[in-house]
């Protein structure tokens, strides 16, 4: 791998394709900060201009690659200046991430977000150069059983986060599991949730899902507010950059998360949504002894950030190693491959030396390049904050249609959109949380497909999902987050009585 390394720096520090790193990284910033775009179109709109203009594939890739992890910098922005989640990894980012903008600490939290999303990044690509053959082996032991029972020990990591209102939070998360189902069943055929209406067949879509929850419902909220109070209720500018002691009390936090989001990761079909999670939830249970995740802590922002940017990059080991993308984004980037008539795999590092290597050196730079980029620049993307309501109001709006009709150039999205932000709205109202929605209908759809899977190889019989070691690790681990609060209350209480009876 070291040798592929020192081949790849000698390709990917040309003038060309140093070039196109940076080109791809500011590109993938912009699409990654406009709710709807995000990596995936973004490389999908680049990668025919690309092979069009005759670029040679090692540059091609490190072009699309520098929009990718741009992308996952840039979709945080939206997610703590406007609190629309740029995609599904970006939504544990708002739980803590806006709430800080709100308290005129924009600033901080951008500059927060790029220094932890920098170091889980970057531990996430010496993890690539150190160990992607041995992972890729781990990758492979993960069948759809083991994938279902990964979405169980998920949905058990989310119980932290029923602190306040468990309830409210438990109907939330069943809500997006019921969205995550409308449209016909694959396997049977069956009409769900559909009320007969064509437009539902195919399900909801996550972009109008997202943008709909997320955007229109606080744009709503912003109209309220201008209508109550115009515009001065609008936050502080505050502060601009973040202090050296503030990074430092979450060294931990990033340290932890970066590992995480890189084991997720490595397996096939999870992506950031579900490592951002895990993270999110892990970290609360550790270190949230005050309460204060979810009100705008630093831990809370940087746990999600530091995870997706990880997760981000390891999904590159099982594309490169087994030729199996490991997200959505990494799928559109083996169809580059493919164009280019290079199948990646292991003999792609011995056929294709300069393209693997190229990539994974551009990963390197790119990362360096994106916190470079947006460290000093979080002082003037925290002046969006200062945008009056009637000038932001509409800039959002507009954001939302064109996202939702470029992808889908169909008014009925735009029609489900609207219909999904007033839910949202309606939710929020009643003082629910939205990431549970999203969550449930991430994961939900991820546990049922792999569900599906298991007990069709299986012929029907529910042994297989509880067949394998790695399946019955993931179920005590899920049951051990469940029942580790109760126990360590209980032994909490205990010691007080001791005590108490002692005195």
């Amino acid at each position: 791998m070291f040798d592929y390394l020192i081949q790849g720096f000698g390709v990917a520090l040309t003038p060309l394709n140093l070039s196109l790193a940076l080109i791809g990284a500011t590109l993938g910033t912009f699409f990654g900060a406009l709710p709807g775009i995000g990596p995936i179109n973004g490389i999908a709109i680049l990668m025919p201009l690309a092979y069009t203009l005759g670029l040679p594939a090692e540059s091609a890739l490190i072009l699309l690659t520098g929009i990718y992890t741009g992308a996952e910098y840039g979709g945080r922005m939206s997610s703590i200046l406007l609190n629309v989640p740029g995609d599904a990894g970006a939504v544990m980012t708002t739980l803590d991430g806006h709430p800080l903008a709100r308290r005129g600490l924009a600033g901080p939290a951008l500059g927060l977000s790029a220094v932890a999303s920098f170091v889980g990044a970057t531990l996430s690509i010496l993890g690539l150069t150190l160990f992607a053959p041995l992972l890729s082996k781990v990758a492979v032991m993960f069948g759809p059983s083991e994938f279902f029972a990964l979405m169980v020990f998920a949905f058990a990591s989310m119980a932290v986060m029923m602190g306040h209102d468990p309830l409210k939070t438990g109907i939330a998360t069943v809500l997006g599991v019921m969205i995550a189902m409308i449209g016909v069943d694959s396997s049977t055929g069956i009409m769900r949730y559909t009320f007969g209406q064509p437009a539902l067949f195919d399900g909801i879509d996550f972009v109008v899902l997202i943008i709909g929850l997320f955007a229109v419902s606080e744009i709503l909220l912003m109209l309220e507010q201008a209508v109550r109070s115009g515009d001065s209720d609008m936050p502080k500018l505050g502060r601009i950059f973040i202090r050296l002691k503030e990074v430092m009390a979450c060294r931990a936090t990033i340290l932890r998360s970066g590992v995480i989001g890189f084991v997720i990761g490595t397996l096939p079909g999870t992506g950031g949504s579900v490592a951002s999670a895990v993270a999110y939830t892990t970290e609360k249970r550790i270190s949230d002894r005050e309460g204060t995740f979810g009100k705008g802590d630093m831990r809370g922002l940087a746990a999600p950030e530091a995870a997706n940017n990880a997760s981000a990059v390891s999904s590159f080991i099982p594309l490169l190693t087994l030729g199996i993308p490991g997200s959505g984004t990494t799928a559109v980037l083996l169809g580059a491959l493919m164009l280019y008539n290079i199948t990646p795999g292991p003999l792609m590092f011995t056929q294709h030396p300069e393209v693997a290597g190229g990539v994974i050196a551009s990963l390197y730079i790119g990362n360096i390049v994106l916190l470079a980029l947006n460290l000093p620049l979080a002082g003037v993307f925290a002046r969006v904050l200062t945008i009056p309501s009637w000038v932001l109001v509409p800039f959002v709006a507009l954001l939302a249609f064109v996202g939702v009709y470029q992808l889908h150039s169909d008014p009925m999205a735009i029609y489900i959109m609207l219909a999904v932000g007033v839910f949202g709205y309606v939710l929020r109202k009643f003082g629910f949380s939205l990431a549970p929605v999203i969550l449930g209908y991430v994961l939900g759809g991820l546990a049922e497909t792999n569900l599906r899977r298991a007990l069709a190889m299986s012929g029907g019989s529910p042994d297989v999902l509880w067949s394998s070691g790695i399946s019955l690790g993931l179920y005590a681990a899920a049951i051990a987050l469940l029942v580790a609060p109760w126990l360590l209350s209980r032994f909490i209480d205990d010691r007080r009585v001791g005590q108490a009876d002692t005195g």
